[in-house]
């Protein structure tokens, strides 16, 4: 479902437009900047907050621009369609802590060259930053 709203909303002139709008000050090709400008936002703007209670949610990126809110899934639902709109590739990364297929958390990573940058969106941590200690992780690309 996630990678299905990519595909659908990497084209959406409000996904892009706030996409260009971040990177206008970089330097002409400087794309590791602008995958730390998109998740710097993505991070510092939009509110993390739980599913509503008993309910398991997937927002649109524009709702979630829109709302300035959203748990795991909908902070890197929005990354990964702001990052494809300017032309970067990126992934799903689903972990989990408590045993193996069992996930509860998920973030993305961006191609930069033969690199994949962890990009979680979720909490204060630097760019670059990676869960640590999940005995689960599964990759799926956006």
């Amino acid at each position: 479902l996630m990678r299905g709203l990519v595909d659908r909303y990497k084209t959406d002139p409000s996904v892009r437009g706030l996409a260009l709008e971040l990177v206008r000050p970089l330097a002409p090709k400087d794309w590791r900047g602008e995958i730390r400008a998109v998740f710097e936002y993505v991070r510092d703007n939009i509110r993390y907050v739980h599913d509503i209670a008993g309910v398991e949610t997937l927002r649109t990126p524009p709702a979630t621009i829109e709302l300035e809110a959203g748990d795991c899934d909908d902070k890197s639902t929005l990354l990964a369609t702001m990052l494809a709109s300017i032309g970067h590739r990126s992934r799903f990364v689903a972990v989990g802590y408590r045993q193996p297929n069992d996930y509860q958390h998920v973030y993305v990573e961006a191609a930069h060259g033969n690199d994949w940058i962890p990009l979680d969106a979720t909490m204060a941590r630097p760019f670059g930053w990676r869960p640590r200690d999940a005995v689960a992780r599964m990759v799926q690309m956006v």
